[in-house]
């Protein structure tokens, strides 16, 4: 058995960035060689996110080759309403009401290791070879890593640290939205071992276990430009740069310039036959303004604000990561600053908070109305710049756990859901947000070389990697493969089928769920990135 396919994840990874990072510049070589050789050599594309182009709906759409109306996966935090109250948790595996390509691939006789994506925990029954999930405490990761007995192989790797491996609650609940010089600093180059690791486990799984499929997803580049976007976009460099940018500069160019040193070994480790795919969730911009949606809302009469007593306690949950409204008083509102929606409340039949049933179209029409005339007073421009009805962009069986109206700033920004004035305030310095686009780039045998395609869709990479993996796409999938992606003769030998659909998914994990309080230190270091408040 030996390697056939192999995918490189890079979450948040643009081409804003890349085509920057390979080319060469005033007779220096350029930050990522390999992957420049590797775009010279082979097929690149815009890989479109999903409507909110958002880590938990791109990945997972990615993983299962649906769209989120279909697996169910919106946004970080799940919410229910019963009655006057509204209840969050964090989603997981569980919650994906998909097939993933893991299981797919597994059920077909073709060995998986699928590395540090998020959403794969607990991890499924049948999947054969490894995983070893993303986005879960370390203390989690012996008990949701596959097969039993690989966590104690990771453990004889040498300079094997998972503390590293996973998110370091420790090192990252000092970071706020706003950090400091100091701990800007220290962020990057905390994640530079923090790769490492990841590297190191993938390329241990390639020498030694040599699945059909190895993926590892390697999300340091999109927590670092969140907090260094300034430092990276060259559109954004200061005339004079101070020492400090050249500092902050030099550091994430050294994130780059590792990441592709990790890719050049993965991909010179792997046979000369391989496949290799790079992809990316959504892509990166800048948003230079603060929206702050709930307040708009209130100003409307949509929602009240739930009147607090002058405490400590009462100042902690002002300042938590949840809208703090009256539900009783609140006919619409946004959930989190990810969700980029607002949420309409229905009255159900206990008799709750809400808008009558009957009277939901008339409310949501009046709701959008507003929302346009929401506009900047100097340049008459619309501050939200789309406006998407839910049935319109996640139409499937799970459409109704979708916001009921998706917003599109006209920065890109995640909105903000405090309650402070004013409604829109231009932040200090430009911060890293996510662009619908991301980046698809395909190299090796069978691959066209030096072309560009048209933009694809994110849930057309589950297709193609089935496809190169020689099995065939199942009909229920909304991702298609490329065939210009590949050469005549490789389509000639290996053509594009269509198979049987994907099984339905039920109570099929098999590891350990989180507790409580592991779930709120999760949700701190979403607030530390942005996505939470």
């Amino acid at each position: 058995m030996s390697t056939r396919t192999l995918l490189i994840g890079m979450d948040g990874a643009t081409f804003t960035i890349l085509d920057e990072f390979t080319r060469s510049a005033e007779g220096e070589a350029p930050v990522m060689p390999y992957l420049a050789k590797m775009l010279a050599n082979g097929v690149k594309s815009k890989l479109l996110s999903t409507p909110n182009p958002l880590t938990p709906p791109a990945w997972v759409s990615l993983m299962t080759g649906r769209s989120p109306g279909h697996h169910g996966v919106y946004d970080f935090i799940r919410a229910e309403e019963r009655g006057d109250d509204v209840f969050f948790t964090l989603y997981d595996a569980r919650d994906c009401r998909t097939e993933t390509i893991w299981s797919i691939a597994s059920r077909q006789d073709r060995r998986i290791a699928a590395l540090n994506f998020p959403f794969t925990a607990p991890p499924a029954k049948d999947i054969d070879g490894v995983m070893v999930p993303g986005f879960i405490p370390w203390r989690h990761l012996r008990r949701n890593t596959r097969p039993k007995g690989f966590y104690d192989r990771l453990k004889a790797l040498p300079g094997f640290e998972a503390k590293e491996l996973a998110w370091d609650f420790d090192q990252e609940k000092q970071a706020l939205d706003e950090l400091s010089d100091g701990d800007r600093e220290a962020w990057v180059s905390y994640h530079l071992p923090r790769e490492m690791q990841w590297f190191r486990i993938a390329e241990f799984v390639l020498r030694e276990d040599a699945p059909d499929l190895l993926a590892v997803m390697f999300d340091g580049v999109d927590k670092i430009q969140h907090q260094a976007w300034q430092f990276i976009d060259p559109s954004l460099e200061p005339a004079e740069p101070s020492e400090y940018f050249v500092r902050m500069r030099k550091l994430c160019l050294e994130y780059f310039r590792q990441l592709d040193g990790f890719i050049e070994q993965l991909v010179e480790a792997a046979p000369e036959d391989v496949q290799v795919f790079l992809a990316s969730d959504h892509g990166f911009t800048a948003t230079t303004e603060v929206m702050r949606i709930n307040t708009f809302l209130e100003s409307k009469g949509y929602l009240s604000w739930k009147e607090m007593p002058d405490t400590e306690a009462a100042r902690r949950r002002e300042d938590s990561m949840f809208a703090n409204l009256d539900w009783a008083d609140t006919s619409a509102y946004c959930r989190t600053p990810s969700s980029n929606g607002i949420t309409i409340r229905v009255r159900g039949d206990d008799g709750s908070g809400g808008i009558d049933p009957a009277d939901y179209e008339a409310f949501r029409a009046k709701l959008v109305a507003d929302l346009e005339d929401w506009t900047d007073p100097e340049t008459g421009e619309r501050y939200i710049s789309e406006i998407h009805r839910r049935e319109d962009v996640f139409p499937g069986s799970a459409m109704n756990d979708a916001p009921d109206l998706l917003l599109v700033l006209r920065d890109h920004g995640f909105v903000s859901i405090k309650n402070k004035q004013p409604a829109v305030e231009p932040r200090e310095d430009a911060a890293g947000t996510h662009h619908p686009d991301g980046v698809l780039i395909g190299w090796g045998k069978g691959i066209r070389q030096g072309v560009e395609l048209g933009r694809r869709r994110i849930e057309d990479v589950a297709a193609i990697l089935l496809h190169s993996l020689g099995l065939s796409v199942p009909e229920d999938f909304e991702g298609r493969v490329p065939e210009e992606m590949f050469d005549l003769a490789y389509l000639e030998a290996h053509p594009i089928v269509e198979g049987p659909a994907t099984r339905k998914v039920g109570d099929d994990t098999a590891g350990a769920a989180m507790g409580e309080d592991e779930k709120d230190k999760l949700m701190a270091q979403l607030q530390m990135l942005g996505y939470m408040e």
